[in-house]
């Protein structure tokens, strides 16, 4: 285990924001993380995975510890299930690949979905249709203090629509090191009715689709909607898309007629925020290098130089826009590190 000291943080933020580290060390075992956690001498400790859910404002004057375990293990197989365990460390779209060449079903519509594993149960992440809850079965985690192992059960995350208990009362206690998932080796249940699967399947002249079909189909929706952070800088979707009560869609509706919504039941509905986004004439605007994406007003960009702080003022300037057209609060789904050297 090696510490480097003012180490640039962009190769490791989606983003590309260009913030140091006063100290850096990438963890590969269990033993290393113990070891860093252990020691003294240094100020805040930050934990960084993938880079792929964080906007970095400032450089961090903090011991910053890149997880990088790798491992996938295939632990028990069944008649119509496997349970495999996946090390933080693997890269997320790529340990989905490793399942779909095992014709493990069951994470194909989050495929392309940037980051390492270890922290999509942090996220709870999504999309079209499926999340991270629906497969998992539990994750191990480090406790900061005690740096003794903890499993939690799916009760135990307490899922929510991008979130979990590790984003709010276990923030900052526990590092999640492995993640444990239960996947169909036959009989797969496919899940196509969300957003344009079904179209893209037709448009790729797929008949009788397979779970690969369906991650195929999910790749080229988001590459034709969603820009390569290798190529242009952004951590997907940027906010939460909002959530009103019944009273709070009946206001909103009969004002605007037009909108786009999702029924989630008969007492909650969701609105897209990239619909609120639009509509407030921020799709495809410039700001200096800060900037909201072309073909998808949910992502915000860093066209090259852009800081953390100029991105965040964009947002903040795109919430009270939000909220003075439409009363609507919207947040970010992204996490804010504030730490000034």
């Amino acid at each position: 285990m090696t510490i480097q000291e003012n180490i640039s943080l962009k190769p490791f933020n989606t983003f590309g924001i260009n913030a140091n580290a006063r100290f850096f060390c990438e963890i590969t075992s269990l033993e290393e993380l113990r070891e860093a956690l252990s020691l003294d001498g240094y100020p805040e400790k930050i934990i960084l995975s993938g880079g792929s859910n964080m906007l970095i404002t400032q450089d961090l004057d903090a011991l910053v510890l890149y997880i990088h375990i790798k491992g996938i293990e295939i632990e028990q197989e069944g008649t119509n299930h496997v349970l495999i365990k996946v090390m933080a460390g693997e890269n997320w779209h790529e340990m989905v690949l490793w399942t779909l060449d095992h014709n493990y079903g069951g994470l194909e519509n989050l495929s392309l979905i940037p980051g390492f594993t270890g922290t999509a149960p942090i996220q709870n992440i999504g999309a079209y249709g499926v999340e991270l809850k629906d497969c998992f079965i539990s994750c191990e985690a480090m406790d900061t203090d005690t740096l003794e192992l903890k499993t939690f059960t799916k009760d135990q995350c307490k899922f929510g629509y991008r979130d979990s208990y590790f984003k709010n009362e276990g923030k900052g206690k526990y590092i999640i090191t492995s993640v444990k998932f239960k996947l169909t080796t036959k009989d797969h249940r496919l899940n196509t009715s969300y957003g344009a699967i079904e179209t893209e399947m037709e448009q790729q002249q797929v008949v009788n689709p397979t779970i690969k079909d369906v991650s195929n189909a999910v790749v080229a929706i988001r590459k034709s909607k969603l820009p390569d952070p290798k190529e242009l800088g952004n951590s997907g979707s940027f906010f939460k898309n909002p959530v009103l009560t019944k009273n709070e869609f009946d206001l909103f509706i009969k004002q605007n007629p037009e909108a786009h919504y999702y029924k989630l039941s008969d007492e909650e509905y969701k609105v897209p925020a990239g619909w609120l986004i639009e509509q407030s004439g921020f799709k495809g605007k410039r700001f200096g290098d800060a900037g909201v994406h072309k073909n998808q007003a949910l992502v915000l960009v860093n066209y090259g130089n852009a800081s953390g702080k100029e991105i965040i003022e964009l947002a903040q300037t795109i919430q009270k826009k939000i909220w003075d057209n439409f009363q609507i609060e919207i947040v970010p789904e992204v996490n804010i590190i504030n730490n000034p050297r």
